[in-house]
């Protein structure tokens, strides 16, 4: 007999996506908006979603 699987919360379910959504948002905004330091930023938080992905899917999840 397979194992009941626990329900989850709206929070549990896009408490992730909605922390990268507001990184790549802070990540764009700086691109557009600065110059300089702004421009690393902008790279190093537009890379975290990229990081991810690539991270899971290797992991083959």
């Amino acid at each position: 007999m397979p194992a009941r699987t626990r329900h989850r919360t709206l929070r549990e379910i896009f408490a992730w996506p909605a922390i990268i959504a507001v990184l790549s948002t802070v990540g764009l905004m700086s691109a557009l908006l600065g110059d300089g330091i702004w421009d690393g930023v902008s790279w190093i938080v537009l890379a975290v979603p990229v990081a991810l992905y690539c991270g899971f899917f290797q992991r083959g999840t």
